[in-house]
C-alpha cells in the first residue's frame, strides 16, 4: 500500500510544531481526571486488574457499556479493536474480495480508499463543496455495479466536517437495502455536531448490512486509550472479524477497556464538555477566518472538529502550509495529505482543527503572521 499521507506528515511534524491546530481529537485529560469520575467499584476494578490477555471480542462490561450507545445494540453486537484503524482495516478485509468493487467517498481519511484499492476495484463519488459537501445520489446510483459488495462514508466527515440531510442519508440506506449492498459508515464524530438536530443515526442500528465504526478517541477525546469498535446486527459477519483479528492485536490493553468502561459510564458529561469546548473554539474561528476573509473561504462545519477551510492568498496552499509550520510552528494539513487516487480533490484548501485548548494562542501567532507576512 501506499505511504499514509497524513501520518507521514504527522510523523514529521505532530510532536515538534508548537501549535497544533489540525488535530483530529479534543482536549484529552489526564488519568487521575479520567478515574475522578470513577464509581468506587470500577476505580477498585481499574487498580485491581490483571494485566494478561484480554477476550478477543473484547471485555464483556466494555461491550455492554458500547452497546448503551445505541438503540439496537446488544453487547453481542459489538467488536472491539484496537482504536478504529484496525476496525476500518478488518471490516474491508472481510467484506471485500478481488471479484468486489466498492464505492467511497472524496475527500476521507485515506484508509478509507488506499485499503480497498489493495483488494479489488474501488470507485470514488465526491462529496460536493457547492452543496455543503453532500452526496449527489443519482451519481452514486450511476457508480453502482452488479458485484458492488460495499459502499463506505464518513460524517460527520473528516476533512470537512459535514453531516448527510436526513433525507440523502435515508435515501442511500435504501438504495443500499435494494440492492444487497453493504453499508460502512466511519462514526468517529457523531456526538459532536454543532446541533443536535442534524445527527444521523447509527447505520449499525437502522440498517441490517450497516456497520457502524467508533472510537474512543475523537468525540470522547481519549486517543490514548486506543479503544475503537465496530456494532453491526450481522454477528456472523462480526464473527469473521473477530477471526481475522487474530492475526493482528488479538485482543486490546486491559487497562484501557477498565478506562474506556469508566468514561463510557460518564459519557454525557464528557460529551456535554467536549461539545461545550469545540462550540466555543469554532466561534473563534469563524470571527478569525472573518478577520481575513480576503484570504479565506470559510463555512461552520455541521460537526465534528476538523474543517476545509478555501485558501485565496497568494501562495499555492501546500506552500502556505508549509511556510507557516516552518515560520511558526502552526500545524496545518496541506491539500497533498489528501489526494485520492480515486479523483481530483480540492488544492486549495487545508484541514484546520478545532477541538483542543487554548486556541487563542495559535490564533494570535496565525494573525500576526498574516498581518506580517
Amino acid at each position: 500500500m501506499r505511504d499514509f499521507a497524513l501520518e507521514v506528515y504527522f510523523s514529521k511534524w505532530e510532536f515538534s510544531a508548537r501549535y497544533h491546530m489540525t488535530a483530529s481529537d479534543i482536549e484529552s485529560m489526564k488519568l487521575s481526571e479520567l478515574l475522578a469520575m470513577a464509581s468506587p467499584e470500577d476505580r477498585e476494578a481499574f487498580d485491581q486488574q490483571w494485566l494478561g490477555y484480554t477476550e478477543t471480542y473484547g471485555n464483556p462490561q466494555l461491550r455492554e457499556e458500547i452497546a448503551k450507545t445505541y438503540d439496537t445494540a446488544a453487547a453481542s453486537n459489538i467488536l472491539c479493536f484496537a482504536g478504529a484503524e484496525e476496525g476500518i482495516y478488518v471490516a474491508m478485509r472481510i467484506l471485500l474480495n478481488k471479484e468486489s468493487h466498492a464505492i467511497v467517498v472524496v475527500p476521507n481519511y485515506q484508509a478509507a480508499e488506499t485499503i480497498p484499492m489493495e483488494i479489488c476495484d474501488v470507485s470514488g463519488i465526491p462529496l460536493d463543496a457547492g452543496n455543503n459537501w453532500s452526496l449527489d445520489i443519482n451519481r452514486l446510483k450511476s457508480l453502482i455495479r452488479p458485484n458492488t459488495k460495499l459502499i463506505s462514508i464518513n460524517f460527520p466527515n473528516n476533512p470537512t466536517g459535514a453531516v448527510l440531510k436526513h433525507s440523502v442519508f435515508q435515501e442511500l440506506i435504501e438504495i443500499c437495502r435494494e440492492r444487497g449492498i453493504y453499508l460502512f459508515s466511519d462514526e468517529v464524530y457523531r456526538l459532536v455536531e454543532r446541533d443536535a438536530s442534524v445527527r444521523l443515526p447509527p447505520v449499525g442500528d437502522i440498517y441490517e448490512k450497516g456497520l457502524s465504526l467508533n472510537v474512543m478517541s475523537k468525540a470522547y477525546g481519549l486517543s490514548g486509550l486506543r479503544i475503537g469498535w465496530i456494532m453491526t446486527r450481522d454477528t456472523g459477519l462480526l464473527q469473521k472479524m473477530e477471526r481475522y483479528k487474530h492475526y493482528l492485536s488479538i485482543c486490546n490493553s486491559a487497562p484501557s477497556e477498565r478506562l474506556a468502561i469508566i468514561a463510557l459510564k460518564s459519557r454525557e458529561r464528557i460529551l456535554e464538555r467536549n461539545r461545550a469546548l469545540v462550540n466555543t473554539n469554532a466561534e473563534k474561528l469563524e470571527a478569525f477566518f472573518n478577520e481575513f476573509h480576503e484570504l479565506f473561504e470559510w463555512y461552520r462545519p455541521d460537526g465534528g472538529c476538523v474543517g476545509f477551510p478555501r485558501y485565496k492568498g497568494p501562495l499555492e496552499t501546500n506552500q502556505f502550509c508549509e511556510d507557516l509550520v516552518e515560520k511558526t510552528g502552526i500545524l496545518l494539513l496541506p491539500p497533498k495529505v489528501y489526494h485520492s487516487e480515486l479523483m481530483e480533490t480540492p488544492q486549495d484548501r487545508f484541514r484546520i482543527g478545532f477541538g483542543r485548548a487554548n486556541i487563542e494562542e495559535g490564533l494570535s501567532v496565525f494573525r500576526n503572521y498574516l498581518k506580517n507576512a
